[in-house]
């Protein structure tokens, strides 16, 4: 079973910003393949299914980004997931919008969210999908910068990236 957790921060107020892409990638996978987050964790949403003849368990973390650690540690204790097959998708600054990058393993790059899964779990040996999101021209301006929407401009790369991402997700799943 591999377990796919998007990260991003719960609650309406941070529905459409850039810091959850990471969530709305898990929700138009399980659109696109019928899977509902109707289970609940005390620290997380989540959905039991079937993509590319793998099953799955799509999830959103209840808890906020920086504290991500430990919903994922309570997915895969309560999955009996190994970190090998856990595959996190989250926002990255240092992507472009529209750039997607696959990484099978390391350090956290800064993302405080995938700090936190380290440290729950002891180790960086998990899958994250990367999603760009840009960066800020002022370096100072980064919090504000994530945690608000994506300009109107910019929503049509949101919807091809999030295709990709899934696209990404669907392709590893195969090979897996």
């Amino acid at each position: 079973m591999k377990l796919i957790v998007g990260l991003g921060n719960p609650g309406w107020r941070y529905d459409a910003t850039r810091h959850n892409i990471g969530f709305r990638v898990i929700d138009a996978l399980g659109a696109a393949h019928g899977i509902g987050l109707r289970g609940r964790l005390p620290t997380a949403a989540y959905g039991e299914g079937t993509i590319e003849a793998q099953q799955v368990v799509l999830a959103k973390p209840l808890t906020y980004m920086n504290a991500s650690g430990k919903a994922v540690a309570d997915l895969c204790t309560h999955f009996s997931t190994l970190p090998n097959d856990l595959i996190v998708v989250h926002d990255d600054l240092d992507l472009h919008l529209s750039r997607i990058k696959l990484k099978t393993k390391g350090g956290d790059a800064g993302h405080y969210g995938v700090r936190s899964i380290i440290e729950h779990l002891g180790t960086g040996e998990f899958t994250r999908i990367r999603v760009g999101i840009g960066r800020p021209a002022n370096k100072d301006e980064v919090v504000a910068f994530v945690l608000n929407p994506f300009t109107p401009d910019e929503l049509p790369l949101v919807d091809e990236v999030m295709g990709h991402a899934v696209e990404k997700i669907e392709t590893l799943l195969r090979s897996a």
